[in-house]
């Protein structure tokens, strides 16, 4: 599945959203339409609460399941704001990475996904070896599967924990390179 593809999937039902909303909108009173003009530049647009979104690849196996007790989008910088978000990330696999955090930011056209605050992202492998990686700020680029944080980093795996400062990983790959002050204590079995 394209890149293209996919972040127009993902972004279908909040184009449908807006869409009504905007419809709603061309509908109201004239007073409703003048206040609209002194509201603040980054002020909301349009939220949603109790959100459960699915998508699906392109063969049909899940993509992704997400939900979110709250989404908002800016409409100035056209950033929509998820909070707690909680993602099983399945990429037409059977082993999800299981993503969740305080909150997050989307950047326009859902280039970017920054997760904010209290970032956990865990996976169980084929042999049922879990690993758990936490952090307070992560970068997520779902184009590439690419994910960075310049930030502390602990990564807890079945033979071991591991810290460090700084990380770059491609969750596709399955491989996650700290970039300073890295310890480790690995238990042989």
């Amino acid at each position: 599945m394209s890149a293209n593809l996919r972040l127009a999937l993902f972004f279908l039902p909040f184009a449908v959203l807006v869409a009504a909303l905007g419809y709603w909108n061309i509908n109201s009173s004239a007073d409703t339409a003048s206040s609209a003009l002194t509201v603040d530049n980054n002020s909301i647009d349009f939220f949603a609460q109790d959100t459960h979104t699915i998508q699906f690849t392109e063969t049909g196996t899940l993509h992704y399941e997400l939900n979110s007790p709250r989404i908002e989008h800016t409409q100035h910088d056209d950033i929509t704001l998820l909070l707690q978000p909680d993602l099983l990330l399945y990429r037409g696999t059977d082993l999800p990475w299981h993503i969740t955090s305080e909150r997050s930011e989307v950047s326009p056209e859902g280039k970017e996904v920054e997760l904010i605050d209290n970032v956990r992202i865990a996976r169980t492998d084929e042999q049922g070896r879990p690993t758990i990686l936490t952090t307070q700020q992560l970068t997520y680029v779902p184009s590439t599967e690419y994910a960075h944080t310049q930030l502390a980093v602990k990564i807890e795996a079945a033979n071991g924990i591991t810290t460090g400062v700084g990380m770059q990983t491609y969750l596709n790959e399955s491989k996650m390179h700290l970039l300073s002050n890295v310890r480790g204590r690995h238990e042989v079995r």
